[in-house]
């Protein structure tokens, strides 16, 4: 089964090496996209420009992978925009796709919560507790 992800960077090189690099690595669906489109329900790796043109709050911003310089305008804007996996485009292509991989198992995490309801497996943390019982 593939796992779609949506391309969003403005460097056509780093783009294609990340592409390639991803179809070789696992199942993999890419999608390059000029502008990002955050109702995407994979993950989306986006840049800096991308993230400007994104409108925040962004939903569920644990799926953004974002591939930015270390400086701290750049950081704060993601910390500011909930995103969770940041890399630098000199980070090795292999740190790169772990990110990508957390953030893939973090969307598969999210839905299979979605299909349950989020209702706890363990029913008794979501039982009240009547007024002068204790539980054991």
């Amino acid at each position: 089964m593939f796992q779609t992800v949506q391309l969003a960077i403005a460097d056509p090189v780093y783009a294609a090496a990340l592409r390639e690099a991803l179809t070789r690595s696992g199942p993999w669906q890419v999608v390059s996209a000029q502008q990002p489109d955050p109702r995407h329900q994979g993950v989306l790796i986006i840049d800096e420009d991308a993230l400007d043109r994104i409108p925040l709050p962004l939903p569920n911003p644990e799926r953004v992978v974002l591939i930015t310089e270390k400086d701290p305008h750049h950081l704060s804007r993601a910390w500011d925009a909930g995103v969770v996996s940041v890399v630098s485009r000199n980070d090795p292509t292999n740190t790169v796709l772990l990110a990508i991989m957390a953030a893939a198992l973090r969307v598969h995490k999210a839905q299979a919560a979605t299909v349950m309801g989020g209702i706890s497996p363990n029913a008794a943390a979501n039982t009240p507790e009547a007024p002068g019982k204790k539980r054991l």
